[in-house]
């Protein structure tokens, strides 16, 4: 099950999953997740406040640095943070992104 897996270290040699690998993967996601090609996947969280928001960003960036796999984590209109991942070093989308992204879908406010 991708939820007990862990984000593992990329090399240039590692493959950008495919559509039909991702589309497999969103399966096992929150319906939130969008994705731009196998380049990049994102989901935008609503907040009741600001301050919810902020706990969040900090408890995705808190797992993050665990997992050593880092998204873009944009935290705007004081009660919405959006999140973005690629594998940057491939300039794609690697099973890390799904990994990440299933285990951001568990994080509790």
């Amino acid at each position: 099950m991708i939820t007990s897996k862990h984000c593992v270290p990329c090399t240039s040699g590692t493959p950008v999953l495919t559509l039909d690998e991702l589309t497999e993967y969103k399966k096992t996601l929150d319906p939130g997740w969008e994705n731009s090609g196998n380049t990049l996947l994102w989901r935008e969280f609503g907040f009741k406040n600001f301050q919810e928001a902020l706990d969040f960003t900090n408890k995705v960036g808190a797992l993050a640095e665990s997992e050593g796999h880092h998204p873009n984590i944009y935290l705007h209109n004081w009660n919405k943070v959006k999140i973005e991942l690629t594998t940057h070093k491939i300039k794609g989308l690697s099973e890390n992104d799904v990994i990440l992204a299933t285990k951001i879908d568990q994080i509790q406010v």
